[in-house]
C-alpha cells in the first residue's frame, strides 16, 4: 500500500464530510499522488474528446473545480467537475454523507452544495487549465425555472468546459427525476440545444445526458429517442440509486442515492438496455459501481466508450486509478484488442 493510499485509509476514520473537505484540501496543496503516462491502448475519442484514457473521474468528487488538476495528475483520463447551480447552495442538513463499509457503498443526500457558477467559472478560467475538464451542471432546488438554471449554466460555463453534463438524476432535489419524463426532457433538451446551437463552436463542445438507473425499459427507450432527436453527445449511465439492495451496515436505512459496489450489477444491466436500444446511435459512458479492471472492461464490453468512478475511490483509496488501468489494459490485450475502441459494445 502506497503513502496515498494510507492516507487514505487514515481519513476513513474521520467523518465522510470532513475527510472528504481535507481530501479537496491536501490536493489544492499539491500533496497527491503523481501517475505515470496511461498506457497507450486506454487512449479513446468520445464525442470528438481526444481523452489519454477512457478511466475518467466522476462528478460529485470535484463540486466546486477546485482539484480537477491533481486528479488529472493522478491517473484519471479525464475529470467531470461538479455538480454546480447558478446560485450558491448550502444543500441539505448533516449529516449526509454515509460510507456503508461493511458494503463498499456509500449513501449520500447532499442536495448539490457547491460555491455556484461563478466561483466555479473562475477557476476553470485561469491560464493554462489542464484538460480534459467537463461541468456538470444542476439546478437550485428552489429555482422558479429549474430548466432555465440548465441554459444559465450553459451560457456562463461555455468555453470553459470541454464538456457539459445536464444532471437530471440526482435523488437528493425533489423533483429532480421527473426531468426524466417524455414531455419534461423534450422541454429541457429543446432548451439546451437551442442554446448551444447559438453558441460558438457549437459542434465541437460535447453536451451529455446523466441518467438514474432506476428506469423501466418504456423510459430508457424515450431516453434515447429524445437524445437523438435533439442530437445530444452522450448519455451517462448511470447516476445512484434510490432502491436497496440487501445491505450488512447499519447505516443502510439512511436516505439518499446509493453508490459504490452494491450498485454494480444494476448499474451494468440498465447500460447494457441503453446498449440495446441506443444500437451504437450515441455513445455511452458507464458509471456506477466501478472499482476493479474487471468492472470496466465489462461496462466497454456491454457498450460503453468509457466509464467514469468516484465511490470506489473511498475504500481503495487514490491508487485505485493505475491499478484499475493496468488491469484494464492487460484485459484488453488478452482478448486480442488492438485498442479500447474495439472492444466497445464487443458482448
Amino acid at each position: 500500500m502506497g503513502l496515498h493510499d494510507l492516507a487514505a485509509a487514515a481519513l476513513r476514520t474521520l467523518d465522510p464530510e470532513d475527510a472528504h473537505r481535507l481530501t479537496i484540501r491536501a490536493l489544492s496543496l499539491g500533496l497527491g499522488p503523481r501517475a505515470p503516462a496511461p498506457d497507450p491502448i486506454l487512449a479513446t475519442n468520445l464525442a470528438g474528446l481526444s481523452l489519454p484514457s477512457a478511466v475518467g473521474l466522476a462528478a460529485g468528487f470535484d463540486k466546486n473545480a477546485e482539484v480537477f488538476g491533481p486528479m488529472l495528475a493522478a491517473g484519471f483520463g479525464f475529470v467531470e467537475c461538479g455538480t454546480v447551480t447558478p446560485l450558491p447552495q448550502a444543500g441539505n442538513p448533516r449529516p449526509r454523507l454515509f460510507r456503508l463499509t461493511a458494503d463498499e457503498a456509500v449513501i449520500n443526500r447532499m442536495g448539490f452544495n457547491n460555491e455556484g457558477l461563478e466561483a466555479f467559472a473562475a477557476r476553470l478560467s485561469k491560464p493554462g487549465r489542464p484538460q480534459p475538464v467537463g461541468a456538470n451542471i444542476g439546478a437550485n432546488k428552489d429555482s422558479a425555472d429549474r430548466i432555465g438554471d440548465y441554459v444559465t449554466g450553459l451560457r456562463r460555463l461555455w468555453g470553459l468546459a470541454d464538456w457539459f453534463t445536464l444532471n437530471i438524476s440526482s435523488p437528493n432535489t425533489p423533483g429532480l427525476r421527473a426531468l426524466q419524463t417524455r414531455a419534461a426532457l423534450e422541454e429541457l433538451l429543446g432548451r439546451a440545444a437551442e442554446t448551444r446551437d447559438a453558441l460558438p463552436a457549437a459542434g465541437a463542445v460535447p453536451l451529455f445526458l446523466k441518467v438514474a438507473p432506476d428506469l423501466e425499459d418504456a423510459e430508457i427507450e424515450a431516453i434515447v429517442e429524445t437524445v437523438l432527436a435533439f442530437r445530444l453527445s452522450g448519455i451517462i449511465v448511470a447516476n445512484t440509486t434510490i432502491s436497496r439492495p440487501p445491505l450488512r451496515s447499519p447505516l443502510a436505512g439512511e436516505t439518499g442515492g446509493l453508490s459504490g459496489a452494491p450498485l454494480r450489477n444494476l448499474a451494468q444491466s440498465v447500460l447494457g438496455r441503453f446498449s440495446a436500444l441506443a444500437a451504437g446511435r450515441v455513445p455511452l459512458i458507464g458509471a456506477g459501481g466501478i472499482a476493479t479492471g474487471a468492472d470496466a472492461y465489462a461496462r466497454i464490453r456491454a457498450g460503453a466508450s468509457a466509464v467514469q468512478l468516484y465511490s470506489a475511490l473511498v475504500f481503495a483509496g487514490p491508487g485505485l486509478v493505475v491499478r484499475l488501468r493496468r488491469d484494464l489494459a492487460a484485459r484488453l490485450r488478452a482478448d486480442g484488442f488492438r485498442t479500447l475502441s474495439e472492444a466497445v459494445g464487443a458482448r
